[in-house]
């Protein structure tokens, strides 16, 4: 199949580097040159971000496929894909080589499409932590290479995600006292110190809400920092905390929370805003049809995403966006892979929607104007 073929050669780069990210781009920029698609290559921290188009210029709507081709880091047996039944393995299989595989597969079979303009959008930084403001999604927007509607295919298996939860990264100090390490009891261990903190953390109020997409917030202690001497109770800790809030939240709520545990200074954070699309527009009505066929027949489920994605940056240029992917499992861990026969489905799902979208529009317009007299 071109979609299982097309993933391994992605996954083959290893593209948590610097080196793999431009070797991939240079693969996908003569993939689609030799389909005759002219490519445009833009610079964001000496990467490239790649850009495409096809379809009339004079068009009723414009789609954007947006994808990342970069990954987190792997070992280096990761980066070998390998099947074992319908399931193919590899780092980014599911997070989202496969789902980038399906759509180039997508937009290259869409150049002859009629009355409606598709982009495609490929990033090199989406697994970054770099400030919002210099990745590639805001490229994409200073280029002016913007839509009426996106899809980003991060992994959500065929369901289409209308809302992610915003980001609020935070770095606490947490303080002790120091001892000899002969002495401990004379001291107060701020790394242990720490580890109470992150659990009152968790306790806090905002920790417990709910909404109508999302059981709670998810909150994950990913970094400590501390000690300076192995015979020395350490003083000072510090620790790394990733809260992913709910939409209906107030981050300067939850940071004022935060800021009442005791014996804790909250050194500093990043944020991004969450993600909330209209689930009854007609995007992504049209969008949940055109997949049905392919997901025996069910009408796909719009969801809530945990993690976050450049969906909020494209939202916030006014491009309506949803997450949109293949099936699979494992993503940013050890065995992370990808259904072939949903690359399959992932592909015609947005080839169908791009070729009726003219016509459901048509149709929602007309059924609005009914509506009205």
């Amino acid at each position: 199949m071109e979609e299982r073929a097309l993933t391994e050669e992605l996954i083959r780069y290893n593209t948590s580097r610097e080196e793999g990210i431009k070797l991939c781009t240079g693969f996908v920029k003569g993939w689609l040159e030799a389909r005759d698609i002219q490519t445009r290559l833009v610079g964001v921290r000496d990467l490239p971000v790649t850009m495409a188009e096809v379809g009339p210029a004079d068009s009723d709507a414009t789609v954007l496929l947006h994808g990342h081709i970069d990954v987190v880091p792997g070992h280096p047996e990761q980066f070998e894909p390998r099947m074992e039944g319908e399931r193919l393995y590899g780092r980014g299989a599911y997070d989202m080589k496969g789902a980038l595989a399906a759509m180039l597969l997508a937009f290259a079979e869409l150049r002859s499409v009629d009355r409606v303009r598709v982009r495609l959008g490929i990033v090199p930084d989406e697994e970054s932590e770099e400030d919002e403001e210099d990745r590639g999604a805001a490229r994409l927007i200073a280029s002016g290479f913007l839509a009426d509607f996106a899809i980003t295919g991060e992994p959500t298996d065929m369901d289409i995600g209308v809302a992610a939860k915003g980001v609020l990264a935070m770095r606490l100090a947490v303080s002790g006292r120091a001892a000899h390490g002969a002495t401990p009891w004379l001291g107060h261990n701020a790394i242990l110190r720490a580890y109470e903190v992150f659990r009152q953390l968790e306790a806090l109020p905002f920790a417990s809400e709910s909404s109508a997409l999302f059981d709670r917030p998810s909150i994950n202690l990913g970094r400590i920092l501390g000690g300076d001497a192995l015979n020395k109770v350490p003083d000072t800790c510090v620790i790394d905390v990733d809260v992913r809030y709910l939409p209906e939240q107030d981050p300067d709520a939850i940071l004022a929370q935060v800021r009442g545990l005791p014996d804790t200074e909250l050194v500093s954070t990043f944020s991004r805003a969450p993600v909330v699309v209209d689930p009854d527009s007609p995007f992504v009505r049209a969008l949940r049809a055109a997949a049905a066929p392919h997901s025996d027949g069910q009408v796909r489920d719009v969801v809530g995403r945990d993690g976050a994605s450049d969906a909020g940056t494209l939202l916030r240029a006014g491009v309506a966006t949803v997450e949109f992917g293949p099936h699979g499992g494992g993503h940013h861990g050890p065995e992370e892979w990808v259904s072939i026969p949903s690359l399959v489905s992932y592909r015609q799902s947005i080839v169908d929607f791009v070729k009726g979208l003219r016509g459901k529009l048509r149709a929602e317009a007309a059924g609005a104007e009914e509506a009205a007299r």
